[in-house]
């Protein structure tokens, strides 16, 4: 019932065995320093054993400037860190798996930054929502510093660098965080960026950031190794959030990354089959060239981004992960609950024994430090 999943599919130069990946999900359990730990190992690894095709690492922080996000959140900016992770990508290949590195700055929704007091926006605009407790935050977040030129130029420099020492660490790729409120998004995000410039403004600005860094990651890295960029409407402080021009914006997002030189994109919402943009809310929805409201996100990020599409959210169900990639929707699923519910999901599936419901007092208890919230990294 479910092969389809289980069918090779590849993802830029990497070929992964099936369709099932571990989405990034934000565990806080690297060293002070950012150095990945033997839990880390054995976290990863077990997923790889339990048969998911690909695994994408928790936000890893780009540079010692303002990309940190929380206090014992990894890094990828130095030898000590990339040797740390080469036991990570080394157990992963040793099961089989591949694992690609999500690069993650922060910006304004930065709680935990030993590099730096202050935090970075796109413009001078207060996050929303308040700090999250069960990764180390308090209160309301602080008002960011507005990013200058200067500020800009690091940002995309600091990923060009990150993604070089993803090579040597051994990962299959990397996949550029512009998703769930983090800087890129904050860019993206009408009301967080109140630029005037050529970054603010039109979608078609807003957007620039993304490509930038897009295409100076596939420069710095060569052709052959795997490149993609995470994208959602909502964010952790802000789960709700939808793109003001729908399904045009979609266009314009989808459109400008594809021509980047990336391999994939990857969307995510709280249940990846639902239409991203509901009946009655569709931009234009008499438009023949629109859906009027109908196609899921990672259905738009296909029609108008026309590569490889990785869709996450709520998706254990493996009826409904079939439905998203035999319907051409997605190329391949993402499980955040599923696999922490089921380390090996994909081998259950595939010898149709019955699953383990997601149970948040084990996952969530203080002492796991394993947090569950598909969006946070």
């Amino acid at each position: 019932m479910t092969s389809t999943l289980f069918t090779p599919v590849n993802l830029g130069n990497i070929t992964i065995s099936n369709r099932v990946g571990v989405a990034p999900m934000t565990r806080t359990s690297a060293t002070s320093d950012g150095l990945a730990t033997d839990q880390m190992v054995n976290y990863y690894a077990k997923f790889a054993r339990g048969g998911f095709g690909l695994i994408i690492t928790e936000g890893t922080y780009p540079d010692n400037k303002y990309s940190q996000g929380y206090f014992d959140q990894p890094g990828i900016i130095n030898n000590e860190q990339v040797t740390a992770w080469k036991k990570v990508t080394d157990a992963v290949h040793q099961e089989n798996g591949k694992i690609i590195v999500q690069l993650m700055h922060a910006g304004a929704l930065s709680q935990g930054n030993p590099y730096k007091k202050e935090t970075l926006g796109p413009s001078a605009v207060q996050p929303k929502g308040e700090q999250m407790k069960f990764y180390g935050g308090n209160g309301p977040f602080a008002v960011p510093n507005e990013a200058t030129k200067e500020d800009i130029a690091q940002v995309v420099q600091a990923f060009v660098e990150s993604s070089i020492q993803a090579k040597e660490a051994g990962f299959d790729g990397v996949e550029i965080h512009g998703a769930n409120g983090y800087l890129l998004d904050q860019f993206l995000t009408d009301y967080t960026n109140k630029r005037t410039d050529e970054y603010g403004g039109s979608t078609e600005n807003r957007v620039r950031l993304l490509v930038e860094v897009s295409k100076a990651v596939r420069n710095a890295v060569g052709p052959d190794f795997t490149v993609g960029i995470r994208i959602a409407q909502g964010k952790v402080n802000d789960y709700d959030h939808k793109w003001a021009d729908k399904e045009k914006e979609a266009e314009v997002i989808f459109g400008k990354l594809s021509h980047t030189g990336i391999d994939y994109i990857h969307v995510t919402e709280y249940e990846a089959w639902q239409p991203a943009f509901p009946v009655g809310e569709g931009t234009k929805a008499t438009d023949p060239a629109f859906s009027g409201g109908k196609l899921s996100l990672a259905a738009l990020a296909k029609k108008y981004g026309k590569l490889p599409v990785i869709a996450n959210g709520g998706l254990h169900d493996p009826e409904k992960a079939k439905e998203m990639i035999e319907s051409g929707e997605a190329d391949v699923i993402a499980l955040g609950r599923g696999a922490l519910a089921n380390e090996d999901w994909p081998n259950k599936v595939k010898n149709g024994e019955p699953l383990e419901e997601f149970d948040p007092e084990k996952v969530l208890s203080p002492d796991a430090k394993i947090k569950d919230f598909e969006a946070v990294s």
